[in-house]
Formats: structure tokens, sequence, C-alpha cells
């Protein structure tokens, strides 16, 4: 399961539960409406767009799921043929593709702009969190190992190779669940552009990007799922269009009862942060909505809100543990 596989951004365009083609409806007089849900990295990924033509439509779909697929084909760790699966099990992959190279430069950048908050090459930690939940805690000198040994220092990438140090031993590896999915987004958007569609959402556990309106002129109203059921008031929403949205949070993957262990951990530390049940973060594209979600976990509210102010077009919504929230001026909701 990815990172946020089941964070649910609900987008309440009424998305399709359904692993089929939906009957298509009229929108408006123009205008017919089509959905398609199915399974993709470990999440149900929704998808809708708006059209004049029905069989077109349907041909942009089919050809942008196997593209999707395509790209989950490339940059799943969990698939042992994928290109990130022969990277962590030989340490070294030749002639990667555009679309690795394009996901690891994006990384890269991300982990820079946070100051080493989003971290791609954290998933020897993780993975033994994973294994060992809690119970990793008793260890401190295997974790500060591991810190030790992690960081981008190790990862060397060229448009020919991408290397990893330390693979002979369990200190090397990465991981794309910050940033795969909502890049794997863009792409499924991008697809449908390409067909001539300008009306569309595409929606992966958590990370959606938006193009254009709904008919008629009407924003994409989406709702933001609460960290905490018993989180009082009404149901957190973003508004707008041409937009991506993600999410992260302490309750998808808690490695203790209480949630302050969960799956997103500080790479300097080796531990969850302490400050935040969930952060939501609206960006150009989801690629970068997603690993801004996940660093600005790390970073905490005060440092995610200065680094967000310096880069355009970027805004944050974050609740803190005791269900404060908190958002930059920018945030549409």
């Amino acid at each position: 399961m990815t990172r946020r596989s089941f964070f649910h951004i609900a987008a309440f365009a009424g998305l399709a539960a359904s692993t089929r083609y939906l009957p298509f409806f009229s929108a408006s007089p123009d205008l017919v409406a089509v959905r398609k849900s199915f399974f993709l990295m470990g999440t149900q990924l929704n998808l809708t767009l708006y059209s004049q033509d029905q069989d077109q439509a349907q041909a942009a779909v089919a050809t942008t799921i196997a593209r999707m697929q395509e790209l989950e084909g490339k940059l799943s760790r969990h698939q042992q043929k994928s290109e990130i699966g022969i990277l962590n099990r030989t340490g070294l992959l030749t002639q990667p593709s555009k679309d690795l190279q394009a996901v690891l430069e994006l990384a890269n950048s991300v982990n820079k702009k946070t100051a080493g908050a989003f971290d791609i090459t954290i998933l020897p930690l993780l993975s033994l969190y994973q294994d060992q939940g809690e119970q990793l805690l008793s260890q401190p000198e295997r974790i500060r190992s591991l810190i030790r040994s992690m960081g981008h220092q190790g990862l060397h990438c060229s448009s020919h190779q991408i290397r990893l140090d330390n693979k002979s031993s369990e200190h090397a590896g990465i991981t794309l669940d910050g940033i795969g999915k909502g890049y794997i987004v863009d792409q499924g958007v991008a697809s449908l552009q390409n067909f001539g569609f300008h009306q569309v959402l595409v929606e992966a556990g958590g990370d959606l990007l938006v193009k254009g309106s709904k008919p008629q002129g009407i924003p994409w109203r989406i709702g933001i799922r609460k960290p905490r059921s018993e989180m009082p008031g009404s149901l957190l929403t973003v508004n707008g269009d041409n937009m991506a949205v993600a999410t992260s949070g302490d309750y998808f993957q808690p490695f203790s009862p209480d949630l302050r262990y969960h799956h997103i951990i500080n790479p300097k530390t080796g531990f969850s942060s302490p400050e935040l049940a969930s952060c939501t973060i609206t960006a150009p594209n989801a690629a970068l909505a997603d690993a801004l979600a996940t660093g600005c976990m790390v970073l905490g509210k005060e440092d995610s809100m200065d680094m967000l102010a310096g880069m355009p077009a970027c805004e944050g919504l974050f609740i803190d543990k005791n269900m404060n929230i908190y958002k930059t001026g920018g945030f549409a909701g």
C-alpha cells in the first residue's frame, strides 16, 4: 500500500466506485460526462471528464489508463521488475526512463526546498518501522545507523544511469510513495488533455488534479478528510479549478495507538514529527503537492508556511494534534 492509499480527498463530482465505465449522462445541453474507477498503485484511482463525444471520451480514457499503468510499472517499489524495483534490488539502473528522471529531479528539488524534510532515501528506515512498528523505538542505535547512511548524497543520477551507494547493506533504497502517485495523476490528466479534454479530474488515494471547471463554469468542490472522526465543525473543503490537492496525515499507517509514531518520518531524527495530524497542499501539479504535503508534515506549521510563502501558487492547510486549523493566506477553502 502506498503512503496515503486511503487518504480520501473526496471530490464532490461524485466519483465512481465501479471498475467499469459508467453510463454517460447529460451534464449540460452540450456536454456528457464519463467516469472510470480502477485499482492502481495500491489504491483506487478515479477519473472524470466532460465531453461532447462519447466515443472519443472512451478512447481517451482507455489510452490514459494504459499510460498510468505503464508508469506504475516504472515507479512502483512493490514491483520487482519496475525501474525502482531493479534499482533497489541491484543498486544500479542503466538507461532510466524520462519519467523516472523527471520524478527524481523533482524529488531532489523538493528535498532542497524542505531542507531535507522530504527524502526518498528514507525507505530502509520506513521498512523497519513497517516490519517492527513501535518495537523499533527500543533500538535507537540502529535508527541512528540508518540515518547516518541515508540521504541524497548516496543517490547518483544521470541520464545514463542511477546508482545507489551502500547497496551491499540494508542501508540503501528509495521510495517514490510520496511523489510517484502524484506524478502518475499529472500524466493521466496530460493524456486526457492531449485528446482535447480540458474539464477533467483525476484522483488517486488523496492526490488529485483538476483542470478547467465543471460545466457552466462551476468550480470543483473538494472535501478534505478530518484527521480525527471526533473533530468538531463542518467538513473542510477547497474550491477551485486548474489546481492539484494532496493530503498527508498521521492516521493512515500509525506505528503506535496514539498516532505519535507513523509512516511520515523525519529523516534527521528517525522519528515522526510530533506537531501535525494532517497537512493539505494545493499546488500547480499533483507531484509537487504530493511531495510538499509529506515534507510539510515533517517541517511543521511555521517552517512550512514560511517556505510556501516563496512558492508561487502553493498553499497549505495544517491541522495540529489538538485539531487547531491553520491556513496560508491564499488557501482556497
